[in-house]
């Protein structure tokens, strides 16, 4: 092999690289995989990661802020031991550097509350859909701004 050779291989692999990354980083693809990693990220309960996943801007209709936000969803889990998060129809769409992932999410789990927290979520005919914006600097920087579902009550006991 010459140095000819090498070079074109190098090339070739580097052209492979760069079409594999232009991919990924499309704005499409990054809401799709920050959705699930998300939500992979709080049934795991890994609350740091979860936490660089949501905004410092975040607000939501519940009243909820970032901060509050990450505390009720460790005292939910909490309650809800070997939790599984799955989500069905997703779908997902981009506008002017915000991107919408919109899907049904069901909860499954034990624990005292299990019953009240599954019943809760999964009986919401209407979707979630979660709001990401596009930070200034990389193609993969995207923070969760707010989380809707129209269905969704939260008494007034329970904020």
């Amino acid at each position: 092999m010459n140095f000819r050779n090498g070079f074109y291989a190098g090339l070739v692999v580097a052209v492979i690289w760069g079409i594999c990354l232009v991919r990924l980083w499309q704005p499409h693809r990054q809401i799709v995989l920050h959705s699930l990693h998300f939500l992979e990220e709080i049934e795991k309960k890994d609350w740091k990661a979860v936490g660089e996943f949501v905004s410092n801007d975040y607000q939501d209709r519940w009243g909820n802020d970032r901060a509050l936000l990450l505390d009720r969803l460790r005292e939910v889990l909490r309650a809800l031991p070997n939790a599984r998060i799955e989500s069905s129809f997703p779908s997902s769409r981009t506008e002017a550097g915000h991107g919408y992932w919109t899907a049904k999410i069901t909860v499954k789990g034990s624990g005292e509350f299990a019953d009240f927290i599954q019943h809760g979520v999964n009986s919401l005919d209407s979707p979630f859909e979660f709001e990401w914006q596009r930070g200034a600097t990389w193609p993969w920087d995207w923070k969760l701004v707010s989380v809707k579902n129209p269905a969704l009550e939260i008494p007034d006991y329970a904020r």
